[in-house]
């Protein structure tokens, strides 16, 4: 759900355009998050209008095939509206924030569900909600713009959306590495890590919903997609995969410190933080939202299914919604009060409990996640 993003919707004197754009194109049915001021962030209102479209054409025989898109050029989606969530937690409105992440969740697992072929494309910024958008659709799609992450623990959270699910399948222990470092990924990474499916060319992304909206042979829109998919670059991540997998299969977020500041930094052929740098990094953030993290990605690795993903990321962000305050202290550090400067309780990884990721994992919500 979360976002780092600090764009903020600005004034206008026009009269304001529907959040999300639900239309048809031939047998397609396409949806556009319309919020490119706040770079397409979610709030309920939109999570409602996703899930209304795709269940009006769940069952409609002219619609063949679904399509999910960002306004603007700058995104798909920056996550959920995190401003939203501090201002809710902070004035004791409990109820609306466990409405939304209900409400985004069943959308989440609606899309990982969906009877029909839903195509993503992940152009620009996709971060926490947008990859509950995008990361559980049919046919995922990545440009030379695309910009992925779960970010959450950057403002003292853990990653939900059923992003553990994705993180949790990753080659080798990237996903703990992404999920721990709020690390992004360029289209070629996420193709890597298993985030996406294609990588075509943003230029191109308007032929290619054309192709799909009126092929006129029964082609499966899988083969469609190839027609217009390209190679990338090599992935970055693929050239860490060594030393990410040596830290970052240990036990405990600090015994992974202890592996990456024991490890020497490889050679740079590019731009890599080594894991000095990656130790410094996971020092300075939240704690308890690192073995929380932790933890909720080596479950969801063992899990069935995204809507079992998503069970578990409920128990755990209600906890920090409910019982910990390091949620409302990083929004306020990154997005309301912006010094960078939070104050993280407890500070230090030294100071956590021994399993201080149990009560989290074990939290019974006040309202079940699916009824």
């Amino acid at each position: 759900m979360a976002s780092v993003s600090t764009v903020e919707d600005a004034p206008s004197t026009v009269a304001a355009e529907p959040e999300v754009l639900v239309r048809t194109d031939g047998a397609m049915g396409w949806i556009t998050l319309n919020r490119p001021r706040a770079l397409n962030a979610l709030n309920v209102g939109m999570v409602r209008g996703v899930h209304e479209a795709l269940d009006a054409w769940r069952d409609d025989s002219d619609i063949e095939i679904v399509y999910i898109d960002g306004a603007g050029d700058r995104g798909l989606c920056a996550g959920g509206d995190v401003r939203a969530l501090h201002a809710q937690i902070v004035a004791g409105r409990s109820a609306d924030t466990v409405e939304f992440f209900r409400e985004e969740y069943a959308m989440n697992a609606a899309i990982a569900e969906y009877p029909k072929p839903i195509v993503a494309i992940a152009d620009g910024i996709t971060m926490g909600g947008g990859i509950g958008v995008a990361g559980h659709a049919a046919i995922r799609i990545v440009t030379e713009r695309s910009q992925l992450a779960m970010p959450e623990v950057r403002i003292g959270f853990t990653p939900d959306v059923g992003g553990t699910w994705l993180l949790g399948r990753a080659p080798g222990r990237l996903g703990e590495y992404l999920a721990l470092t709020a690390g992004a990924m360029d289209g070629s990474d996420a193709l890597y890590a298993g985030f996406a499916d294609f990588f075509v060319p943003s230029e191109r992304l308007g032929e290619l919903r054309d192709a799909l909206a009126h092929r006129a042979d029964p082609t499966g829109p899988s083969e469609i997609v190839m027609l217009f998919d390209e190679t990338p670059d090599p992935s970055v991540l693929a050239a860490r995969q060594g030393w990410i997998d040596e830290a970052f299969s240990a036990g405990t977020v600090p015994e992974i410190v202890a592996r990456l500041r024991a490890l020497p930094d490889p050679d740079r052929v590019q731009p890599d933080p080594g894991p000095a740098a990656t130790a410094d990094l996971l020092d300075s953030l939240a704690p308890t939202a690192l073995v929380v993290t932790l933890d909720a990605v080596r479950e969801a690795r063992a899990m069935d299914s995204v809507r079992d993903a998503l069970a578990g990321e409920y128990r755990r962000v209600l906890w920090f919604v409910h019982h910990h305050p390091d949620l409302v202290e990083g929004i306020r550090a990154q997005l309301v009060d912006k010094d960078r400067d939070p104050h993280w309780d407890p500070q230090t990884l030294a100071d956590l409990a021994p399993d201080a990721s149990a009560a989290a994992r074990d939290y019974v919500p006040p309202i079940p996640l699916w009824s």
